[in-house]
């Protein structure tokens, strides 16, 4: 037997929605049907919603969150800033991406539109966070703590005992407590309020005013600042203008023609290396001994520099940033005149061991007959030769122990004169013809230094200076000069670094942990003691606390208070045992027995309001 029963939809939004269940299936859910209306805003509604939007601690956070986002990119892709170089050589190996990165402005992030709106608006929110902030902090400051409220007993932390002292005394007792231990303390009725902890909002705006002034700080070392590079060999100075550098680059607002007028001159390079175990070759001294000096007229002070150890000099510091090595050769052309005689920086290609290459150009030279012959020399530098008998070059160990010069060598055009900018690291051989040795390939020869080999062969033996001169010289064919490895000098590179913002972005960073540990360890506590006479002539004293947030030690700091106040207002005996109330027959009462405890809730009246005479907020009441 089957019944079935016909009951009448009534509407609704589940009816309309098409629901077979009608209202039995609106029962199902407990969400209200609400219709709620919004008022239309005009174009000031929606600034000020705007306003107050941005302005709001979480869209900063969210900002502060974007913005560490937005600086990935420019440490994982070349920045046209830092190496041009690098970011042709990217957008070579990759078009189709370098495209996209270019529209995007991902080789210049720290510039790019995208990264400049959300530094700013990063920079706006915080401020419209701070000073309304920091205005409503003032105004607690000019107001007293709230007076305390009706029941005590429904505060977290609480206590209350009997005395026979009168509640004047135990109030001006409690009072002079509260300020002894640094409370902001004063009576209000029959009560004593205190707060404390202020130093935690103080925390909390110092925070917040120090990311701006590391902002600022970024921005002015990024408008500011000025930095350059340059290689210094050992016998050679540096002064302070754009023409000496060998790459500089600097802010918009940064100004040229107010360069410092300072300089320095590298003495000695000192640097020392591990020669034994699995740090073999590992550097141990990188120490360049420097004198500079400050102005046109400026005395000469002596220094060193090392790799952690910048000059400071006029705001502007100088910092070691590698090493290597500049052989000295004479090079002769084919009248046996010295065309050119110096050290020629070579850089690293092996950055452990320093095996070196670089070239030389002399534009000067002729051959013998008064012909103009440009000569060009491509050479590579070992400072530890070991290629003994294989007839290559590679470097067994950094330092000095055995250098060699292999030199391969270039006649005729240098194109120096035809108005391009070339490389001093590079030989541009396409107007070049290869000297050739006897056996049809391109002339070339390793070289000892000369001042090492004259030095052990001696000076007296003849022979030997013949040898020694064959050991340190290639000569050209048909007479047309030759190049003599006399020596080996170091070279170190400097950086010289301008950055204005830098003291002050330190100020700010050690001012944001300061305020971060104030705001994460300070609690602000209010206290409240109140003393009055009860039906039977005893005074009743209760005390309770209530902090900002939840803490373990608001109790304990209660029930130190509790007992340092009662020397002051001692229980009052019990009128019918004789004992003090609250406590054994004949014992003492305990200072910290009784005091923090949690009283169960109140279940009569829920929302009591609080009696505050003084002129707190009534919204805040007795919270902290």
């Amino acid at each position: 037997m089957s019944t079935k029963t016909d009951t009448p939809r009534e509407p609704g939004p589940e009816a309309d929605a098409g629901s077979d269940l009608g209202t039995a299936g609106s029962q199902l859910s407990t969400a209200p049907t609400e219709d709620v209306s919004f008022p239309s805003l005009g174009p000031l509604g929606w600034a000020r919603w705007f306003w107050r939007q941005l302005t709001s601690m979480r869209v900063a956070l969210l900002l502060l969150f974007l913005l560490s986002i937005g600086a990935i990119p420019g440490s994982l892709i070349p920045q046209t800033s830092v190496d041009p170089t690098k970011v042709d050589q990217f957008k070579a190996e990759h078009s189709t991406l370098a495209g996209i990165y270019d529209k995007l402005g991902m080789f210049h992030v720290y510039s790019s539109v995208w990264f400049s709106a959300i530094y700013l608006l990063l920079f706006i929110s915080l401020i419209g966070c701070i000073v309304p902030r920091s205005w409503q902090f003032v105004g607690q400051l000019r107001r007293r703590p709230p007076a305390a409220p009706r029941r005590l007993t429904r505060l977290p932390a609480y206590t209350t005992w009997r005395t026979d002292v009168a509640p004047d005394e135990i109030l001006g007792a409690a009072q002079r407590l509260l300020k002894k231990r640094r409370f902001r303390a004063h009576r209000a009725g029959s009560a004593i309020a205190a707060e404390k902890g202020y130093l935690r909002e103080v925390g909390n705006l110092v925070f917040h005013v120090a990311l701006i002034v590391m902002l600022v700080a970024f921005a002015v070392g990024g408008l500011w600042k000025s930095e350059g590079n340059k290689l210094v060999t050992e016998g050679d100075g540096f002064s302070n203008s754009l023409t000496q550098y060998d790459e500089f680059k600097s802010g918009p607002f940064y100004d040229t023609d107010d360069m410092e007028p300072f300089g320095f001159k590298l003495h000695r390079f000192d640097a020392t290396y591990e020669r034994t175990g699995p740090q073999r070759g590992t550097p141990r001294t990188y120490r360049a001994q420097v004198s500079y000096f400050l102005g046109a007229d400026g005395k000469q002070h002596r220094s060193a520099i090392e790799v952690n150890t910048p000059l400071d000099i006029a705001g502007n510091k100088v910092f070691l940033l590698s090493h290597g090595y500049s052989p000295v050769v004479t090079v002769k052309d084919g009248r046996g005149k010295t065309v050119f005689h110096g050290a020629t920086a070579f850089l690293p290609a092996d950055p452990k061991n320093l095996t070196s290459t670089g070239v030389v150009k002399v534009p000067g030279a002729q051959t013998k007959d008064g012909k103009r012959n440009q000569l060009g020399f491509q050479a590579m530098f070992v400072p530890t030769f070991g290629g003994r008998g294989t007839g290559s070059m590679f470097s067994q160990f950094p330092a000095l122990d055995f250098p060699v010069l292999s030199v391969n060598a270039y006649h005729g055009d240098l194109g120096l004169d035809s108005g391009l900018p070339q490389s001093v690291y590079k030989l541009d051989t396409k107007r070049l013809k290869k000297y050739q040795d006897g056996k049809g390939g391109i002339l070339k020869k390793m070289l000892l230094p000369k001042d090492r080999v004259e030095r052990h062969a001696g000076s007296k033996n003849k022979a030997a200076v013949r040898a020694a001169e064959e050991q340190t010289t290639m000569k050209l064919p048909n007479g047309e000069g030759s190049i003599t490895f006399e020596g080996v000098k170091s070279w170190a590179s400097f950086k010289v670094s301008h950055q204005p913002g830098n003291g002050l972005a330190l100020t700010g960073a050690v001012a944001a942990l300061l305020g971060l540990a104030a705001s994460l360890f300070i609690q602000r506590r209010r206290v409240w003691v109140r003393a009055e006479k009860g039906a039977d002539g005893v005074t009743v004293v209760e005390m309770a606390g209530l902090g900002r947030s939840e803490s373990a030690r608001l109790p304990e700091e209660l029930a130190g208070l509790a007992g340092a106040l009662f020397p002051d207002a001692p229980p009052a005996p019990d009128a019918e045992s004789g004992t003090e109330a609250g406590t054994e027959p004949g014992a003492r009462p305990e200072p910290d027995a009784g005091p923090a405890t949690a009283p169960a809730p109140d279940t009569e009246d829920p929302a009591e309001p609080t009696d505050s005479d003084g002129p707190a907020d009534p919204s805040e009441g007795a919270r902290a």
